[in-house]
């Protein structure tokens, strides 16, 4: 079939943009060059007013103040040990650095380091800054906006998105990757046996061998390494010496929740984008031609919108969720418990953050970053197909049969929660579930 003129134009113009380096920095998104409106910026103003004075007794003591501003639990900690950080000279097997993040922030810390913080703006995605902790105790933290991130959080590991990610290396003795056996970014669908490489990990997991804890030997041609001692660790001093740090654990829970988080937040921010680069390219178009400007996509925008919200629905609801070990894992009780607490509930208790972890993460497979503030300020060209196809898929109006896996009961207790509990949700689910 023959595109008619205005497709073919906006395909030529789009092509020529999207080969351009870092799209993120053009129009409409202008990453860069935007000032951001994000929790690093409220912090900063706040200090200024004098409203918010962190503890300065020492770095663990900003570390841990900087955690409460940011609404992260302190037990969401996982420690990483392979050199893929800016921070490399500081990280090692001996001297881990330790994670942690909350719905909308994530936080990083090397002893002796810097704190390494991001944010998530609701237009641009994730910024990344960096803070001295031992800055005159007079003086309030200061953050640096930190671009040197998007070399790795905005270049070949993530999406072509400012992204946030958890990668899988095979770590050499010293942590150094050992590029030969290349790297994985983890997702929700990523192989369990395929997850961890660099990074400690304490929990039970049975007999499904993963490959954190331990580190690699490359002889020429032959790599060894060994998993086996890495596997069902409950403490870490038989690793590293584990005293100067205050939580002892890498939780396994965390690290999954993490790794689905982290993934769902590069689909958004991806979708985000896309939506706001293709209204952007109609509108400058249909000027361009002396047609009307229109809000609603139509023609390629319509299918680049459509497409990212099929992205976004197939991820909100775990699709290809690769399967947990043999009779399930077990971490710390103090993630779970933080974790699931600050979840909005149902009348009956229910919440997407409810853990199953015997089969599959969560009990009710629809994401909790539903509830996140890129979702929230999703442009209403892809919000609007985003909800559709979520409703249709829950509703079992799926003939591909694409979310066969959810059953009826399962269906309906998400739909269930997201009526009850979502911000913004249509009205018309609200007026359905009503009616039943």
């Amino acid at each position: 079939m023959k595109l008619p003129h205005y497709s073919l134009l906006f395909l030529s113009v789009l092509g020529t943009s999207l080969q351009a380096e870092n799209e993120y920095e053009n129009a409409p998104i202008n990453y860069s060059a935007s000032a951001p409106h994000d929790a690093v910026q409220a912090l900063e103003k706040a200090q200024e007013q004098g409203k918010v004075k962190l503890d300065r007794t020492d770095d663990w003591a900003v570390l841990h103040s900087l955690l409460k501003q940011f609404h992260i639990p302190e037990a969401s900690q996982v420690m990483v040990f392979s050199k893929t950080s800016k921070q490399n000279n500081l990280i090692s097997p001996a001297t881990p650095r330790v994670v942690y993040f909350g719905d909308n922030a994530y936080v990083g810390y090397c002893l002796g380091g810097a704190i390494e913080v991001s944010v998530i703006d609701p237009r641009l995605g994730p910024i990344f800054y960096t803070a001295d902790p031992a800055v005159g105790k007079a003086e309030p933290i200061r953050f640096t906006r930190d671009q040197n991130c998007m070399s790795c959080h905005g270049g070949p590991f993530s999406p072509d998105v400012p992204g946030v990610l958890v990668r899988s290396v095979t770590p050499s003795p010293d942590g150094h990757p050992l590029t030969s056996q290349g790297s994985k970014v983890v997702d929700t669908t990523t192989p369990f046996e395929d997850r961890w490489g660099g990074w400690y990990v304490t929990g039970k997991h049975g007999t499904l061998v993963h490959k954190g804890n331990v580190t690699a030997e490359e002889n020429g041609d032959k790599v060894t390494f060994d998993t086996a001692p890495g596997q069902n660790v409950t403490k870490l001093d038989k690793f590293f010496d584990t005293s100067p740090y205050p939580r002892k654990t890498s939780d396994i829970v965390a690290l999954m929740v993490l790794e689905h988080q982290t993934s769902m937040q590069n689909i958004l921010t991806k979708a985000n984008q896309t939506a706001m680069r293709a209204m952007h390219m109609q509108k400058s178009l249909q000027k361009e031609l002396g047609e009307p400007v229109l809000d609603e996509p139509v023609n390629t925008a319509r299918r680049m919108i459509d497409h990212s919200a099929q992205d976004v629905v197939d991820a909100l609801l775990f699709k290809d969720e690769a399967a947990l070990p043999e009779g399930g894992i077990e971490g710390s009780s103090g993630f779970q418990e933080q974790f699931e607490k600050n979840a909005p509930h149902t009348a009956d208790g229910r919440s997407l953050k409810d853990l199953q972890l015997l089969n599959r993460l969560f009990k009710h497979r629809c994401s909790y970053m539903i509830y996140s503030l890129t979702f929230a300020n999703l442009v209403p060209q892809l919000k609007t197909r985003v909800y559709k196809g979520l409703w249709d898929a829950l509703q079992g109006r799926d003939p591909q049969q694409r979310y066969a896996y959810l059953s009826a009961s399962e269906r309906r207790n998400i739909i269930r929660i997201l009526v009850e509990t979502l911000p913004g949700a249509p009205a018309e689910w609200k007026q359905a579930v009503a009616a039943k």
